[in-house]
């Protein structure tokens, strides 16, 4: 039995997670933003989603997130220099802040997107349709989700099969490595297009779109909980850019 934000309507969560994402796009201080990623990291861990190991795969790509904020922080230069090179402003307070401040966004919206994770899609797009949503744009939305974790094992099946051969990814210098990764694009690219035509081919033999009209043995029926959530999220998300944009 589900309980607590894991047994909530994917519609309340799909709400809540627009409305941290909302949050999260619209805001550009530090110390707010800053709150909205703590609320969501507690929010994914009370919905039941294994949010540490992401973090765990997010430590691979830090490097990135620290490139972000050093290249906004060339393109949007003021206040104060930090690095100057030949007269050129590199890295200012003011850029270095925004540059903070985006990846501060971008992670709220990663983090925030682990909680609808905790649905099952099929219950996704039934909420979808439920809101009267055609069904071929929920059964795009649900295509999208099952295939990201496919995709994720077909890279990793390429990357085990280097491996396999000898290649030591961690040992090599970064510019061979961008080199290797480069030759990788294509196998896991082809991966992605056999899967897509076989689930083509699997959806022309059921008679996808044969009718005008699809029945459900699944009903998804909103609880109060679910009402809830929703009005105390899209309430504290208005009343937080209310604040935000009136009152700092």
């Amino acid at each position: 039995m589900k309980t607590g934000l894991k047994g909530l309507d994917p519609r309340s969560k799909l709400v809540l997670v627009l409305c941290l994402s909302t949050l999260g796009v619209l805001i550009q201080d530090i110390r707010v933003l800053t709150a909205v990623l703590s609320v969501s990291m507690v929010l994914s861990v009370a919905a039941g989603s294994r949010l540490f190991a992401l973090v765990k795969k997010f430590r691979r790509i830090l490097w990135l997130f620290v490139a972000i904020a050093i290249i906004q922080s060339i393109f949007s230069p003021s206040g104060r220099v930090l690095v100057n090179l030949g007269g050129i402003k590199l890295i200012t307070v003011g850029g270095l802040y925004k540059g903070v401040a985006m990846v501060l966004r971008m992670s709220i919206v990663m983090v925030s997107a682990t909680i609808m994770a905790t649905s099952n899609y099929r219950e996704i797009v039934q909420g979808l349709v439920q809101w009267r949503i055609p069904y071929e744009i929920a059964f795009m939305v649900s295509v999208a989700i099952r295939f990201l974790p496919l995709l994720t094992d077909e890279i990793k099946n390429v990357v085990t099969a280097v491996q396999l051969r000898g290649i030591e990814l961690d040992k090599i210098p970064v510019r061979q490595r961008l080199k290797v990764y480069s030759y990788l694009i294509m196998p896991v690219v082809s991966g992605a297009v056999i899967k897509s035509r076989e689930l083509a081919t699997t959806m022309e033999t059921r008679a996808f779109r044969a009718y005008p009209k699809r029945t459900s043995y699944m009903l998804l029926t909103m609880q109060r909980a679910d009402y809830a959530v929703i009005i105390i999220s899209m309430a504290v998300s208005i009343f937080t850019l209310m604040f935000y944009f009136y009152a700092i």
